[in-house]
């Protein structure tokens, strides 16, 4: 049986099949050539996003810290006013003198407010000592 088969014959079977496995090694090649140029590609894109992400955040935490000293400053500011308020000080002074026992009269006199002021301050002193 194997008498019949020519003596080339496994030759070209191996040469054909080495020639196969060349022709597949350059397909693969140039396959893997195509995804790495496409890796490549998407990498680079990758990294521009990722570097304007990074930047508009750097960008944004500037600002919120630009934010975070203004509101620093006003509340600092804000606690200055409330606490030279001449107002502030004059119902202040008046509540501390009805706590001392003084009338509407003294009240006006001293502290420079009007009438129903005093009277105000007055009755709600009076009211929370009750």
């Amino acid at each position: 049986m194997f008498a019949e088969i020519p003596s080339y014959l496994p030759w070209a079977m191996t040469a054909g099949v080495g020639a196969l496995l060349v022709i597949q090694g350059f397909v693969h090649g140039r396959q893997i050539r195509q995804l790495k140029a496409s890796l490549k590609n998407r990498c680079d894109t990758l990294g521009r996003e990722l570097h304007a992400t990074t930047s508009g955040s750097v960008g944004i935490g500037q600002r919120l810290v630009g934010c975070e000293r203004q509101l620093h400053e006003l509340r600092t500011t804000l606690d200055e006013m409330r606490q030279n308020d001449p107002l502030r000080i004059s119902y202040d002074e008046a509540s501390r003198l009805v706590d001392l026992g003084a009338d509407i009269e003294d009240l006006m006199n001293t502290c420079g407010i009007s009438r129903p002021e005093a009277e105000l301050v007055s009755a709600l002193k009076k009211r929370q000592a009750a």
